[in-house]
């Protein structure tokens, strides 16, 4: 390697650890949001699916915890650790497309400082080990090009077949490959060879857990989200939404970069066909998906996810591998100028105001329902009136605030949901006879659930506690006694599903 590039190498390897430190650091310090809660239940009991996503975020909960325990920070820990094995493969890619130490350091680094990936890899959902696998569906690809073996197939099924593990959006893996394989008249001679099919074959059975899951649960999982893609009615309400979100998550001067990158390989022949058209239709396919759904209902940003490692690669082209006018180099020196502060400020910025709403002059903003600030508090005066009062359980409406209660409340206290009893399918129900005597009732105040004293004879309110960040009460809880149920105390599963 030239001393130039070694020197890149070591620069861009620094960067991304501390950036990862960063993050570990961040992590520790914020409570978890009510879907990591959740997904941390599920890691208690693994399984080949549950009801809203694939297994994989389950696993890396758990592999975190194995080490560091059940705190924020063994949550936590694997998800950001996720950015190291990325990011090798976006610098691979890189090289491997456009033969360029230089984009490959510059493409790693705005990876790294894409608010969608500091930040999705510290919350942990599924889109975390999403974008991982779909980095490595770019890279196999691309030694399938570069090298012209066939065996790299199986390897580019096995990537698509983890992404599969982690989020059902992966699906649109099968339309890129495809795309690519039509559009570059050298690569249609793979569809006369065994090699896609066997990959095909490999994605499969590495995705057949959740298949065969779903086949004993009778689908719920894929009934579940597959039946968010539905059109009841046009509007445009939702697609407004999309650029702005977008340019936040992935950083705007490196979004500006990617737009910028993106134009070049469309429009300007920068590097081989083979790699200008991957890049694009993994950055479009699901972009236009994505727009179609927005006409009839909400797009959330991290849907995104999948496209990020590419959108990275884009923006590494617009700034060291494509030629442009004055105008444009200089826009385009300037966005590579200002990626590094404006995304490690961005990433700040948000971990302060999740934690103490200071930068909105602690009134309400889009987190603030989410992140689970003034949790551990509650949870313990919680935890106080459930001893009291001899409660032997407590009971929780949303799946959300139940999640948050079995993590924050001491371990092996008794908590169960009143409702959706099928989110907790792989979990055994509590005993029979915690469910028995007196129970503690947390009362979200949602009008998602029916009044505590149609489900329970006695009702006895004891407390109304707050949840608060700072000066700012985010809600509020009656906590009631109750006995005496009118019926079972958790819902009833489907019949089928018994």
């Amino acid at each position: 390697m030239h001393p130039a590039e070694t020197r890149s190498v070591r620069a861009v390897v620094l960067t991304v650890l501390a950036l990862v430190v960063l993050r570990l650091v961040c992590a520790a310090l914020t409570p978890l949001t009510f879907d990591e809660a959740y997904y941390w239940t599920w890691s208690k009991h693994l399984a080949g699916g549950y009801y809203d996503h694939p297994p994989m975020v389950a696993v890396v909960i758990r592999l975190g915890t194995m080490i560091a325990g059940d705190t924020e920070f063994g949550v936590r820990l694997v998800s950001v650790l996720l950015a190291l094995p990325m990011s090798f493969a976006v610098y691979r890619t890189t090289v491997l497309l456009f033969d360029s130490a230089r984009a490959a350091a510059s493409a790693t680094v705005f990876l790294n400082l894409m608010l969608m990936v500091a930040a999705g890899t510290v919350i942990v959902t599924p889109d975390a080990p999403l974008m991982v696998a779909s980095s490595f569906v770019l890279l196999c690809l691309a030694k399938l090009f570069v090298t012209g073996r066939g065996a790299w197939w199986l390897g580019v099924g096995a990537a698509v077949g983890a992404a599969l593990l982690s989020k059902y959006t992966a699906l649109v893996f099968g339309p890129v490959i495809l795309i690519w394989l039509l559009a570059v008249p050298e690569l249609r001679r793979w569809l006369r060879t065994p090699w896609p099919y066997l990959g095909g074959l490999v994605a499969l059975a590495i995705f057949s857990p959740v298949l065969i899951w779903n086949a004993e649960h009778h689908w719920v999982s894929f009934s579940k989200q597959f039946g968010r893609a539905r059109v009841d009615q046009l509007t445009l309400r939702y697609i407004v939404e999309l650029i702005p979100t977008q340019i936040a998550f992935a950083t705007p001067p490196v979004f500006g970069l990617a737009a910028m990158g993106l134009f070049a390989l469309a429009k300007r022949g920068e590097g081989t066909l083979a790699a200008r058209v991957l890049i694009n239709a993994m950055v479009w396919t699901l972009t236009i998906y994505f727009v179609w759904h927005s006409l009839h209902g909400r797009v959330e940003a991290n849907w995104f996810g999948p496209i990020y490692p590419a959108l990275a690669i884009a923006a590494a082209v617009a700034s060291d591998v494509a030629r442009w006018q004055p105008r444009g180099r200089h826009f385009a020196d300037a966005c590579r100028r200002w990626a590094l502060p404006v995304g490690v400020g961005m990433f700040v910025a948000l971990v302060v105001q999740v934690n103490t709403g200071l930068l909105s002059g602690y009134r309400r903003d889009a987190s603030v329902r989410s992140v689970g600030v003034g949790f551990p508090v509650l949870a313990a005066e919680i935890e106080a009136m459930r001893a009291k009062s001899g409660a032997r359980c407590v009971l929780a409406q949303g799946y959300g605030v139940t999640s948050w209660l079995r993590f924050y409340l001491p371990k092996g206290t008794c908590v169960a949901q009143h409702f959706e009893r099928i989110r907790w399918i792989n979990a055994p129900p509590p005993d029979a006879d915690q469910l028995t005597g007196r129970l503690l009732y947390v009362d979200d105040g949602s009008a998602n659930w029916p009044p505590v004293a149609q489900s329970f004879n006695h009702v006895e309110k004891v407390a109304t506690l707050e949840r608060k960040r700072g000066p700012l009460t985010v809600e509020t809880f009656q906590i009631d006694v109750v006995a005496e149920p009118k019926a079972d105390v958790l819902a009833p599963l489907p019949p089928e599903l018994k």
